[in-house]
């Protein structure tokens, strides 16, 4: 029975890759027989490099991929070396989830009504400092020709992440241990945070850097909404090829698809090489001299917070403004027409938004459970760098020979194919979220229970599942949360005719009305939101009634001397 069941997770979320890149790459070479296209050349290829500024968009890709990693990476650092071993870092922790809730695409469009030339940051400026500034002036941090305001809304969107990341990290490493030895040696906090810590912390983040740079080159919905556009990067310039209604460039955005694949794998290759050449080639600093800059990660940590918190009243009054003249702090009028405009069109998003992510969330969740079941009980099974792929291979390089190859299967399945591209892009989030709490799971419990003569499947469900609930219920979260963010999947495996809270969003985002498209990143932001706190709610409700009932000394002789017995 799990053999089979891994053997079908396998099918659903791992074998679909080979189509995927078997596809992109024939497809590369001139040979799509769909459209007519039967013979192989290179003429993709050059049409790809002799577009002009293509250098510069690849050049926009990199500089914004790699300065948003490591910038995320440092204030990660600072924020761990500052609050790991304080005692405020439960709040840390109670943060992290309605951080991680916010997609990409709500906190891009709240960076947008922050920063752009007429936003709230240029309000203040003007009311507050009496700084006039040209509301059509290119060089703000908003679709800036240099990517810069498109990586540093990366790099804060990522912070949360990798401190989630880190924590089984931290805590493997045993940081109050070698606090104490360090101390013994004289050495202080920002010292052994920097000597000891920051070079096990490093090399073993590595898989966490792997997703956050391969997903910051191939990004195109924050691309579209941040990014230059003239050029644009080259994860969106290749999705405007994709889009081009002559069939016949298709070669040409798939040859552009391939050569972003090789940019995501030369970009892995630099993270590891950046790791061992800070820590082993150049790693005297750590053993020459007692140096340590303490960094700012309190103020790091509030700030990012700070962010989140105020995009989503931002975003609230933009709906409700019906005059809102720069540089006013406030709007002048307001009115509910636009939400009441909206209503009968967003209901419907809302419904099939939430009916895809409930049902990635729900089959996620259970290829997950069954991947660490095998992977518990028997010998051979998928190493976790295999199951990740997923994660680190840009969507758009594999997106187009998956959806050549639903073309054979069924065609007209559009919401079948869309829920199997959200789960096979989700299952890797929820395989992650649940590998901690699995490995730290004492299967001695298990191993008594079977002792007794209970069932395997009774033994999961009513022991470890239970000990589990919190995991499983915030895994769940997770796949709904990846589910509502899809936007690339939901495009080309619907066929443009699924629409979801991120589609919609993002394509209102370019030039449209900023009061619709605040009504729609509220309800992109307000969704995964839910998703999280009912799985909180749902697993504390659950501990609670699971408590057993401690009975005391006390309570024992209370009953005992107000019990009467019945008589006949």
């Amino acid at each position: 029975m799990l053999r089979a069941a891994y053997l079908l997770l396998l099918t659903l979320c791992i074998a679909p890759m080979l189509p995927g890149v078997i596809g992109v790459g024939l497809s590369s070479f001139g040979y799509i027989p769909p459209v007519g296209l039967n013979h192989f050349s290179l003429d993709a290829y050059q049409q790809v490099f002799d577009w002009s500024g293509v250098f510069r968009s690849i050049g926009l890709s990199l500089f914004s991929s790699v300065a948003s990693t490591y910038l995320s990476c440092l204030f990660c650092f600072a924020i761990l070396q500052s609050l790991w071993l304080n005692k405020h870092w439960h709040r840390v922790e109670t943060l992290l989830s309605p951080l991680l809730a916010m997609p990409h695409v709500a906190f891009a469009i709240g960076f947008a009504f922050l920063f752009s030339p007429t936003g709230m940051i240029a309000r203040l400026a003007a009311q507050g400092l009496g700084i006039e500034l040209d509301t059509g002036d290119a060089s703000t941090v908003v679709n800036d020709p240099y990517a810069v305001g498109l990586a540093i809304a990366l790099s804060f969107k990522e912070v949360p992440f990798l401190l989630l990341m880190s924590i089984p990290v931290l805590q493997q490493l045993k940081v109050d241990k070698v606090a104490q030895v360090s101390a013994s040696l004289g050495y202080s906090e920002p010292q052994y945070w920097w000597k000891v810590i920051l070079p096990q912390w490093l090399a073993k983040m590595r898989f966490a850097l792997f997703a956050v740079v391969a997903y910051g080159v191939s990004v195109v919905d924050l691309s579209l909404i941040l990014g230059p556009t003239n050029p644009p990067t080259f994860a969106v310039l290749v999705w405007q090829w994709f889009s081009d209604p002559d069939l016949s460039l298709l070669p040409r955005a798939a040859a552009g698809a391939v050569v972003l694949f090789g940019l995501a794998s030369g970009l892995l290759l630099f993270v590891v090489a950046f790791e061992k050449l800070v820590t082993q080639y150049l790693g005297a600093w750590q053993y020459s001299g007692r140096k340590g800059i303490p960094l700012p990660g309190k103020t790091l940590f509030s700030l990012s917070a700070l962010l989140a918190a105020v995009m989503f009243p931002l975003m609230l009054v933009w709906s409700f403004a019906h005059r809102w003249r720069f540089p006013d702090l406030l709007p002048s009028r307001y009115s509910e027409r636009f939400w009441q405009y909206e209503w009968s069109n967003i209901i419907p998003t809302i419904n099939q938004s939430l009916l895809i992510a409930l049902c990635t969330a729900f089959v996620s969740l259970i290829l997950g459970l069954i991947a660490h079941e095998y992977r518990i009980k028997h010998k051979w099974h998928l190493p976790s760098y295999v199951i990740a792929l997923p994660m680190l291979i840009p969507q758009l390089s594999i997106l187009f020979g998956l959806q050549v190859t639903t073309l054979y299967l069924a065609s007209d399945a559009y919401l079948l194919w869309v829920v199997w591209s959200h789960v096979f892009f989700a299952f890797p989030f929820v395989y992650l979220a649940l590998s901690g709490p699995w490995e730290s799971y004492d299967n001695n419990y298990t191993k008594a229970a079977l002792s007794l003569g209970k069932s395997p499947i009774y033994v999961f469900i009513a022991i470890k599942a239970r000990l589990l609930l919190p995991a499983i219920l915030y895994a769940w979260a997770v796949g709904a949360s990846v589910s509502l963010a899809q936007y690339l999947p939901t495009l080309m495996l619907g066929g443009g005719r699924i629409a979801t809270i991120t589609t919609e969003a993002v394509a209102l985002s370019s030039g449209f009305d900023r009061r619709v498209t605040a009504i729609y990143a509220i309800w992109q932001a307000i969704l995964p939101f839910v998703f999280f706190t009912s799985a909180i709610l749902l697993s504390r409700w659950v501990q609670r009634r699971s408590q057993p009932t401690i009975r005391t000394k006390e309570s024992f002789a209370h009953d005992a001397a107000t019990h009467k017995p019945r008589h006949p």
